[in-house]
């Protein structure tokens, strides 16, 4: 015994005089730890899918918003010899592209679909100098502002 008058296991303890370990109280226990864990981890990865789904989307969704802005302002004569110095980013393992080398971005039919899906008239696309219509666009932007904010939680 200790000076705390606990029981020391060690050397000093004959083997053979002591119990053997129930092996189905330690398979059970076994058991448990391994569905506990495999519940827990089918829980974070579904969370974690979940999340990436959302922000996937919400990147689609900017990527659309910044393509149709883009055209938008292509299309507004007098902006051509307009100039905009951007210092660069250095991002670790990410190439700047050169102006020679533009991205695909968001393909055409993707910024389509996603035009029908909130109510707009896809052909703006092909029609950039036509006015926009005011309204119904004004409350699809609202409800849209509003489904982004759910993302935030």
């Amino acid at each position: 015994m200790d000076e705390d008058g606990l029981p020391l296991m060690g050397s000093g303890i004959d083997l053979t005089k002591v119990p053997a370990i129930q092996q189905k109280r330690t398979v059970a226990f076994l058991n448990q730890f391994v569905v506990h864990t495999v519940q827990f981890l089918n829980r974070f990865s579904t969370v974690c899918e979940e999340k990436l789904a959302d922000l996937s989307l919400r990147i689609q969704q900017i990527e659309t918003t910044l393509n149709i802005l883009d055209a938008k302002l292509s299309s507004i004569p007098g902006l051509d010899d307009v100039t905009v110095e951007v210092s660069p980013v250095s991002v670790p393992g990410v190439t700047n592209e050169t102006p020679s080398e533009p991205s695909q971005g968001v393909p055409v039919m993707a910024i389509r679909n996603k035009m029908i899906s909130e109510g707009l008239d896809p052909d703006l696309l092909e029609r950039p100098d036509a006015p926009v219509p005011d309204g119904e666009g004004e409350k699809n932007a609202e409800e849209s502002s509003d489904s982004e904010s759910s993302f935030s939680d």
